[in-house]
């Protein structure tokens, strides 16, 4: 007696109401929860596809900082060398100007580099739109569930 009362009802207001059964409506709920699963996965690798650029620019920034950082010392050794050899000339001074050079060349390229890296995302974009998500499931469930606790 329970069992023809129960889930008979339920059916029949299922079924004249939307001309839809529980079990339609449920794989139509599973599609679209895949499809924005999908969805959120797809944002998700734009956005690594674009961080992974960033990081390819800024490793590349700051390799050239340190091909530079090895020129300088280079050039400092041979300012030094030559400025102990000849330490009344005017030589060494060249020297030293033309590493001042080249480390200013680092220190700018360190900057950029730095600049770059503070600029990563860091998949925002792809977490508002999965919190987004989760409270309109959230505020959906919330509904569902409150008449039914009313009644």
């Amino acid at each position: 007696m329970a069992e023809t009362g129960t889930p008979g009802s339920g059916q029949g207001a299922g079924d004249g109401a939307g001309g839809e059964s529980l079990g339609e409506l449920v794989s139509l709920a599973i599609k679209d929860v895949s499809q924005l699963i999908k969805w959120e996965i797809d944002l998700a690798k734009l956005e690594l596809r674009d961080d992974v650029k960033r990081l390819g620019i800024s490793s590349a920034m700051l390799g050239v900082a340190g091909f530079v950082g090895c020129l300088v010392l280079v050039l400092l050794s041979f300012a030094a060398a030559f400025g102990l050899v000849a330490a009344g000339i005017w030589t060494w001074a060249a020297f030293l100007i033309v590493a001042g050079g080249y480390l200013l060349v680092a220190g700018i390229a360190v900057f950029l580099g730095r600049l770059k890296m503070r600029r990563l995302t860091g998949l925002r974009r792809t977490r508002a739109s999965v919190q987004g998500s989760l409270a309109v499931l959230r505020h959906e469930g919330n509904t569902g569930s409150g008449p039914q606790g009313a009644n």
